[in-house]
């Protein structure tokens, strides 16, 4: 093609006035700072992301089974089993979650019960995130709770046999007797066998996981479960077991992978790093902007080279192409140099970890700046650049016209 052959020549060849030269330099400099920018920012937010789902993986199930209306599951304990049955599924736990209020020691606090059933830690890795204590449901007759870090902290429990942690509920069925307000409940007392910490607020907050008998019975739920949690069986794919599970389930349940289970966090997530894309792409048009000053520049320099092209038979459309075609070729090289400059900071950034976060690193469970490169962020950068590249060489091309004109005129 003539016109990007001339184009690179006029991008590469020696410019008669040095400052053309310079400008030419710092408007490639000003996209690749500003594309570079762009592809830490979207980095760090994949970092963010990917530490989120790293960190809930260890109390989140692969899969969660929920009624599509209401809030439990008819005869749960037979749908586990079938389940089981399909071979697909390593483990099946029956779990229900409500508000209750527990006491120990004289302190109350509203929290959030889980009831498990034994064998939970084949489900999660909840045992890999306790930190004082251990996971249990039952220490020979007596039931067990693990608290979360939050709620330890708020009831000043800590695991052993020091004092009973006590679960209230409201009944769910029966009369109550005024003249006996605790009536109005069902109460329950487990020893505290562990706390654990997620470094996730909505989970270390006010959560308690107790036995699954336990949360039954106060909630007077014989054979009911709020949601069925799974894990896949060895060497069969999350997807793959999510499609036989819902066959088996039907339309009435849903059926979530972790992700789906964190939907909103990791929308919210989502939304703030392409809120932030589009503030940081309107950047990079301000300073695509220096790529038409240098444009301007190099069509007055060139108006002698745009003579000679009109009189070999060019004409205005083509003169127009050439310039173009030399704004988008200093913004793409000006956005590749960024692209390699962005990749090489994040990955030295993820391999070294140079950038660290203010705070005492004993109370951090993350020091550095989490960063992962993703191919489709790059694509869409490159994208952005190129169609920022195109828009300003046309609107510098417009420029080349008047020169056309001005020279067809002064022939005439």
């Amino acid at each position: 093609m003539v016109s990007l052959r001339i184009a690179l020549r006029y991008l590469f060849s020696r410019k008669s006035h040095h400052a053309v030269n310079l400008i030419s330099r710092i408007s490639v400099a000003g996209v690749a700072v500003a594309t570079a920018a762009i592809v830490c920012v979207l980095s760090v937010f994949n970092g963010f992301s990917r530490l989120a789902s790293e960190r809930l993986s260890h109390i989140d199930p692969e899969l969660r089974v929920e009624p599509l209306i209401g809030k439990s599951i008819g005869r749960a304990d037979s749908l586990a089993g079938v389940l089981m049955a399909t071979g697909v599924v390593e483990a099946v736990s029956p779990v229900i979650e409500e508000r209750a209020l527990a006491m120990y020691g004289g302190v109350q606090l509203p929290v959030r019960i889980k009831g498990v059933a034994d064998g939970y830690e084949a489900v999660t890795d909840i045992s890999s995130i306790v930190i004082d204590g251990e996971f249990l449901t039952h220490d020979g007759d007596y039931g067990c709770a693990t608290l979360s870090v939050g709620t330890a902290i708020s009831l000043g429990a800590h695991p052993g046999y020091y004092e009973g942690l006590e679960i209230y509920v409201p009944r769910r069925v029966g009369r109550i007797n005024p003249a006996a307000p605790m009536s109005a409940f069902r109460a329950d007392t487990l020893l505290v066998g562990g706390v654990y910490e997620v470094d996730q607020s909505e989970y270390d907050a006010d959560m308690v996981i107790v036995p699954l008998e336990s949360a039954r019975r106060l909630l007077d739920m014989p054979s009911q479960a709020t949601a069925l949690e799974l894990r896949a069986a060895g060497g069969k794919s999350v997807a793959e077991v999510r499609d036989a599970v819902r066959k088996i389930v039907g339309s009435e349940m849903v059926v979530k992978d972790r992700l789906m289970q964190q939907e909103e966090s990791f929308r919210m997530i989502e939304v703030e790093k392409w809120i932030t894309f589009a503030m940081l792409a309107f950047i990079l048009a301000i300073a695509s902007f220096n790529v038409i000053s240098t444009m301007s520049m190099l069509i007055i320099e060139k108006r002698d080279n745009i003579a000679t092209l009109r009189a070999l038979g060019a004409g205005p459309r083509m003169v127009r192409r050439i310039f173009m075609l030399e704004g988008w070729l200093i913004a793409i090289f000006g956005g590749v140099a960024g692209l390699v400059l962005g990749v090489i900071l994040c990955l030295a950034q993820q391999w070294g970890g140079f950038i660290r976060l203010n705070g005492d690193p004993s109370q951090l469970s993350v020091n550095v700046y989490p960063v992962h490169v993703e191919a489709a962020d790059l694509l869409a950068v490159a994208a952005l650049v190129s169609v920022i590249g195109l828009v300003t060489g046309f609107v510098a091309s417009r420029f080349s016209g008047r020169f056309f004109t001005a020279g067809s005129n002064e022939h005439n």
